[in-house]
């Protein structure tokens, strides 16, 4: 994004996917997915191993653009911008559009440079202490680590370090974060901490969560996104999907027919 774009109607989604079909060289990962997400929405991207979720998600942000012979047909766009235009620029985009990865990832840095990192490059001229400051907290991390700003960021334990890099995530103040698996690697007491600050985080951002715990995708989500073999199977209120799917395959995989 080199200018801000256009303002979409209030009642635009956030997030929006037309006929979007993603190929790694030969290979369609995704097949024709039309999605619309709406603001301070969680929606959780469901199914088995390979069928396209976290390929999917990484469309939402442009990080398919870093893989070699990645390449898209269809649209993305956000609030009513296509992401995929002439003249976009990708790491803006990263910036509006954050992301969480599976396995934590702190810098080798303290805990403070962490937070610190992505708005100091990006010339953020305000007080840049407080933004660490109100990042942690938005990240339910401040009070466990306020004391200790200048360790290392790789003293902390599993839990914390991912919910630091939801703190990075979020000191770059995007409107909307993308969470691949955020949990797989955690333990259940750090799971249910991060489980409680998507909750709480969907106040003020739009989240959509790549998650195989069905019992998660239940818990944390508004809607729910059931994709197969690169196709968006069924995709709705997560209640109704989880007690009355209308597709035999939706059932059968949370049922744990297949899978």
């Amino acid at each position: 994004m080199t200018a801000e774009p256009t303002l979409a109607p209030v009642s635009a989604p956030v997030i929006e996917t037309q006929r979007l079909s993603v190929f790694y060289g030969a290979t369609e990962a995704v097949k024709s997915v039309s999605i619309k997400v709406e603001p301070n929405q969680v929606v959780a991207f469901i199914g088995p191993s390979g069928c396209g979720k976290s390929t999917l998600l990484r469309c939402v942000n442009r990080m398919n653009d870093l893989v070699p012979g990645a390449r898209i047909e269809g649209d993305v766009s956000f609030r009513g911008m296509n992401l995929y235009a002439d003249g976009v620029d990708p790491i803006e985009v990263r910036r509006r559009i954050g992301m969480v990865f599976q396995k934590p990832n702190p810098f080798p840095k303290s805990i403070y440079e962490n937070v610190a990192f992505g708005p100091r490059i990006n010339g953020y001229r305000g007080d840049l202490e407080a933004l660490v400051e109100k990042s942690l907290r938005h990240a339910a991390l401040w009070e466990e680590v306020k004391d200790r700003l200048t360790v290392s960021a790789l003293s902390l334990s599993g839990g914390q370090q991912q919910r630091l890099c939801i703190a990075r995530a979020l000191a770059i103040e995007p409107e909307v974060l993308l969470m691949d698996e955020p949990t797989s690697a955690l333990d259940p007491i750090a799971t249910q901490k991060i489980e409680e600050l998507i909750y709480d985080l969907k106040q003020d951002y739009t989240i959509l969560i790549v998650t195989h715990n069905m019992q998660q995708a239940a818990r944390v989500s508004d809607e729910t996104a059931f994709l197969y073999m690169g196709h968006l199977i069924e995709f709705g209120p997560t209640n109704q999907i989880f007690t009355n799917p209308a597709e035999e395959r939706t059932e059968a995989y949370i049922t744990g027919r297949f899978g």
